[in-house]
């Protein structure tokens, strides 16, 4: 019975460290995902070891994908918590509202208007780059000024220069 804990315990280890190597390494952060694959590698092998030298093989194979299972439910929500990188929101609204785009400059978003037409009307887009950690936020300002604005969020994998390039590297200068 030991085993079969140290089984599903080691799974939910082992999965969200199989988790977040992913997500470093798509974000290409090779370093981290090398340094959590090393970890995850030793997990694996010596929970495989667990499972195929004990005497309730069944049962442990069963324990293992459960905690598999559990384990990328747990490595989701360490991820969503962590919200690394950055995502841009492309809204589209009916009417050029200053008032949300002052506010959002305000509370230190880049925003982008551009002027479009679409079927009926004018249409105005706003594009904004944000921290991930902060998309939640963006989101319930825009819904708060523009109930039925239309709101598209993309993550950005990589960019030069801008506002937020920009206000980086003022508040790294300050913190220097």
């Amino acid at each position: 019975m030991q085993n079969i804990l140290l089984i599903l315990l080691l799974q939910l280890v082992y999965v969200p460290i199989l988790t977040l190597r992913t997500i470093f390494l798509v974000k290409n952060m090779t370093l981290i995902a090398a340094a959590f694959g090393f970890i995850e590698s030793l997990i694996y092998v010596f929970g495989l070891s667990l499972v195929f030298n004990g005497e309730q093989e069944t049962v442990a194979l069963i324990v293992y994908a459960l905690g598999f299972g559990i384990g990328m439910m747990i490595g989701g929500a360490i991820e969503n918590k962590l919200a690394i990188g950055y995502n841009n929101l492309m809204v589209n609204l009916m009417e050029k509202n200053m008032e949300l785009i002052n506010y959002l400059r305000n509370e230190g978003f880049g925003v982008t208007v551009y002027e479009g037409e679409g079927r009926d009307s004018k249409r105005y887009r706003l594009d904004i780059l944000t921290k991930r950690s902060r998309e939640e936020e963006l989101i319930q300002i825009i819904e708060e000024y523009e109930p039925k604005a239309f709101i598209i969020s993309y993550e950005a994998r990589r960019f030069k220069g801008g506002f937020l390039v920009n206000s980086m590297k003022k508040m790294k200068s300050k913190n220097e």
